[in-house]
């Protein structure tokens, strides 16, 4: 009897030292895990710079294909800004959350269907009137938006002058000022994405 009681015990120890050998290399595992890499999804009508702008951000990491069902291409690529890696969305041309053609459903589809950490607006700073309304759409959805206004090049040879900072304070959102096609405002851009991901103030207004 006191070998079957042995035996039992022995058994219970073992098991408690199996529990607890797991116990630990589930805590291991999970401490070792990847750090999520930041989606960022860039939105715009057609012709606003926005595809020399993803350019600009990924350089040659860059893969094209079909949204799925669709025939419209999507471009994805990454980039390095500090030591953190971003996961880049060119999204297709949109004018508004209501879509009518079939690029602006992907676009939107994109926007709610995967997880976007955040929505870098791209608008044209010579048409600012005209894009703001996308961008209050996008903002009174609960995305987490940037404004990025390109094109500051050819609104100031036009006389037009815009005030990011008034700007900014008036939408609740971070603004930047740019001209892609010159390299104008990219480690700006870069600077205010990477301080707004790290931050973990991931929402429409901050």
């Amino acid at each position: 009897m006191e070998c079957h009681k042995c035996v039992r015990n022995c058994g219970n120890t073992h098991q408690g030292k199996k529990r607890s050998f797991w116990k630990w290399r589930t805590k291991k595992e999970k401490s070792v895990e990847s750090p999520k890499i930041p989606k960022v999804a860039l939105v715009g009508t057609p012709n606003v710079g926005k595809s020399v702008l993803f350019n600009a951000l990924t350089g040659t990491y860059v893969t094209v294909s079909n949204y799925p069902g669709t025939t419209v291409e999507v471009s994805r690529g990454e980039t390095r800004i500090g030591d953190r890696f971003f996961a880049i969305v060119d999204t297709p041309g949109m004018y508004s959350l209501l879509p009518i053609t079939e690029e602006e459903k992907v676009a939107r589809d994109l926007l709610f269907a995967e997880t976007v950490d955040l929505v870098i607006h791209v608008i044209d700073a010579k048409n600012l009137g005209r894009m703001l309304p996308l961008t209050f759409q996008l903002i009174e959805a609960g995305l987490s938006v940037l404004l990025a206004v390109n094109m500051m090049d050819e609104a100031q040879r036009l006389g037009i002058q815009i005030n990011p900072a008034r700007l900014e304070k008036e939408l609740g959102i971070p603004v930047v000022t740019m001209a892609a096609a010159q390299n104008v405002g990219i480690s700006v851009l870069k600077e205010r994405v990477f301080e707004y991901v790290k931050s973990d103030c991931l929402s429409a207004a901050y």
